[in-house]
């Protein structure tokens, strides 16, 4: 089938079929008319066709660094429940944490002419840098700041140095933290510069020093949480850059026969599932990460209707919730 058979079929030129499916104006009597004959033939416009006409494919590419995060789940449940009331389609890259996989698919979604990017950053290499100006459509940048973007991110620094207070205040005095590697500008080197410029606040300049770096796994939590030890001697709280690390260090713990809180209490940040389910549940830093995925996705709707729109940063606040999920005010 083609238009002019569709036209013939529903006795309607051809131009009215043509606005019919690119929601154009036509009469009602022509718009029923169009279905009934689409409905009986179950035909279906060419993408490849509209795309050429159009120079426009109705898809969004979305970058992101792993699917088995709770997260990256409710950033991408923010851009479907935005996403989903318009024509426009999620086309979804997992990178699985690799930047060089993240610059392959930033060439790939130019080369594709996706309709615009919205980019879920881990690092921002000056090679990145260069990719992200080479792409001709709007991108959005999702968990990170970066100057000349649009950008949705959280207050990273603020929630770290918050959670080191929150232990400060339940009496915890020796305190160490397990950092993500200082390349993530947003998990790793602001929450660790949170904790590290709280403990100095808190005129504890030596703890600064008690950090080591982790994957982002739960097996490096629990492998790190005995370097951190061995480093430090005896502590009497662990706080992680994650809620993944957070468990895998109780894992640790429990197989050491610490005793999880009397005798160390335990933190993470993100707020997830998982940080529920442990046994005691985990202290954890709360973050909006379903609503920075709307704001992004209204973001690069914004930007691709108006190409001249104005750049916006929105930084997200978060909360802090103990082991029983009573929300804690600093």
């Amino acid at each position: 089938m083609n238009i002019a058979e569709i036209a013939e079929l529903a006795g309607v030129s051809r131009a009215a079929v043509s606005r019919y499916f690119n929601n154009g104006y036509i009469s009602e009597e022509k718009r029923q008319a169009i279905r009934r004959v689409v409905e009986e033939t179950g035909y279906r416009p060419s993408v490849q066709a509209q795309t050429l006409r159009t120079r426009k494919t109705k898809m969004v590419g979305v970058i992101v660094p792993k699917v088995a995060s709770s997260a990256i789940g409710k950033l991408v449940d923010g851009l479907l429940s935005v996403l989903d009331e318009t024509e426009f389609r999620l086309l979804l890259a997992v990178t699985r944490s690799e930047p060089q996989k993240e610059l392959d698919y930033l060439s790939a979604f130019h080369e594709k002419q996706v309709d615009g990017v919205i980019f879920a950053a881990t690092v921002l290499t000056p090679e990145h840098k260069r990719e992200l100006k080479n792409i001709d459509v709007p991108v959005v940048i999702a968990g990170q700041k970066l100057k000349g973007y649009c950008c949705v991110y959280h207050d990273d620094y603020h929630a770290a140095y918050d959670l080191t207070r929150f232990f400060w205040e339940k009496g915890r005095k020796k305190l160490g933290y397990i950092s993500a590697r200082m390349q993530d500008k947003a998990a790793g080197e602001e929450r660790c510069r949170g904790f590290q410029d709280a403990v100095q606040d808190f005129g504890c300049r030596e703890l600064a020093e008690n950090v080591v770096i982790a994957d982002f796994s739960f097996d490096s939590g629990r492998e790190k949480a005995g370097e951190l030890l061995e480093k430090c001697g005896n502590l009497d709280g662990i706080i992680c850059a994650t809620d993944t690390m957070a468990a895998g260090a109780m894992q640790y713990l429990c197989q050491h026969k610490i005793k999880v809180p009397d005798q160390m209490l335990v933190a993470g940040h993100g707020g997830s599932e998982l940080a529920k389910v442990t046994m005691p549940p985990l202290v954890t830093v709360q973050y909006f990460y379903e609503k920075s995925g709307e704001i992004a996705a209204r973001m690069l709707l914004d930007l691709m209707e108006k190409r001249e729109a104005a750049l916006q940063e929105v930084k997200l606040g978060y909360r802090i919730v103990d082991g029983f999920g009573e929300e804690w005010s600093a």
